[in-house]
């Protein structure tokens, strides 16, 4: 294994702390520490800035990664899945045909809390999500009516990326629809039930306990369990959901996956426009009445995208003087994909593959309804892209290209 101790004159304090506590490792480690010969590759299209990740067997007692590249370090980050290591790392300007090479070992040596990159503190029941010292959302669990949501919520450089209302009341804002808090994922009729409003008879999502919450230079994670309360206060199903926050050197990238478990009989989730994974923008990037546009993975753009099918959509319009565009993509596992899309001229914005018959003329009342057996799930994912620009000016087919379809990955034990 080739390591590069050498630094350029622009290297920080940083980079050389990091460095010698690598060395420390791989001392500590021995001449027989497990490590990994790693490739990546593109056969099928260019990949501008991806996520990747591998799953590898790993040392009981190891405190971290180290992944080398000519002997340079690479920042990725570790976390244990069903008992083996998932290493995830950011791969940027891989062509086509390319194929990256890379050396992974296995540090037993901790590096502390990182101070850059994405940290998640706890704000009592809440969480604090911050990129590289800059606040970029707050997961709030406590103060809505009916449901967890994520508020606020900020474009790289603190430009807001959702309406303030009816959290923060802002000069010049609509106050319709006040239910359309932040960021949020629930449905408006599940075995009957009202989720999505907040009116009196409206059921609700109740935040039950965190699993995991881990910060970190590549990502933060965290791992909620909520639980789904019928208006009669009884449980109806609950959700386990996974949020990644990524470090990325262009805009915010954000995954989420929300599985979906009936585990106090079936659960059906009805065929009704009002849902289902959404956010409300800002006023000065609606259609009607602001600066912006709707444009869709299919081509077609502003009011005509409502009830479209479509691998993504991205809205995109003026903030404090720049554009600004937030970008929601369908993941190919994702049932009906590609997807149905509530998106209004005035703001809304969601993911929904159940209400088939408002969306599509001559469809029966029931058509998109789904259930799901008792104890079985339903797993959604989706991941947001918030950027400056147009769809066109953040290529957001490139974004998609490495969500659908991400670079390979191949891990050989050394």
């Amino acid at each position: 294994m080739r390591f590069t101790a050498g630094l350029s004159g622009r290297a920080s304090v940083r980079g050389v702390v990091w460095q010698c506590v690598l060395l420390l490792s791989l001392f500590a480690a021995g001449a027989d520490a497990l490590s990994y010969s790693i490739t990546v590759s593109a056969p099928n299209r260019d990949y501008r800035e991806a996520p990747v990740r591998v799953l590898v067997d790993a040392p009981k007692d190891f405190a971290g990664t180290a992944l080398l590249q000519n002997g340079q370090t690479v920042p990725s980050q570790a976390r244990l899945v069903g008992g083996r290591a998932e290493v995830c790392w950011i791969v940027r300007n891989l062509k086509k045909g390319q194929t990256l090479r890379y050396e992974l070992v296995f540090e037993r040596v901790s590096r502390g809390v990182p101070v850059s990159g994405v940290i998640i503190d706890r704000n009592g029941q809440n969480l604090d999500i911050r990129i590289n010292q800059e606040l970029f959302t707050r997961y709030d669990t406590v103060s809505g009516p009916n449901k967890p949501y994520f508020y606020p919520l900020f474009h790289a450089g603190g430009k807001r990326a959702v309406r303030g209302y009816p959290l923060e009341e802002i000069a010049g804002e609509t106050k319709d629809h006040p239910h359309h808090r932040g960021l949020w994922f629930t449905h408006g009729a599940v075995n009957g039930a009202d989720y999505w409003s907040e009116g009196a008879n409206a059921a609700k999502t109740v935040h039950r306990k965190y699993e995991e919450v881990a910060s970190g230079r590549v990502y933060g994670y965290f791992r909620a369990v909520t639980d789904w309360i019928g208006k009669e206060g009884k449980p109806a199903a609950e959700d386990v959901r996974e949020v990644r926050v990524y470090n990325v050197a262009e805009g915010r990238l954000m995954d989420f996956e929300i599985t979906l478990k009936a585990v106090a009989g079936p659960v059906t989730l009805g065929d009704t426009k009002e849902g289902t994974f959404g956010l409300r923008l800002p006023d000065t990037m609606r259609v009607r009445g602001g600066g912006g546009h709707i444009e869709n993975s299919r081509g077609v753009r502003d009011a005509a995208a409502w009830g479209k099918r479509a691998e993504w959509v991205d809205y995109y319009g003026p903030v404090e003087g720049e554009v600004m565009g937030v970008a929601i993509l369908d993941h190919p596992q994702n049932l009906r994909h590609p997807t149905y899309w509530h998106v209004r001229d005035y703001g809304l914005f969601a993911a929904n593959p159940f209400g088939i018959h408002d969306f599509e003329r001559g469809q029966a009342p029931n058509a998109g309804e789904h259930t799901i057996p008792a104890g079985g799930s339903l797993t959604f994912r989706y991941r947001l892209f918030f950027h400056k620009g147009t769809a066109a000016d953040a290529d957001i087919a490139s974004v998609w290209a490495a969500y659908s379809d991400p670079p390979q990955v191949k891990a050989i034990r050394r």
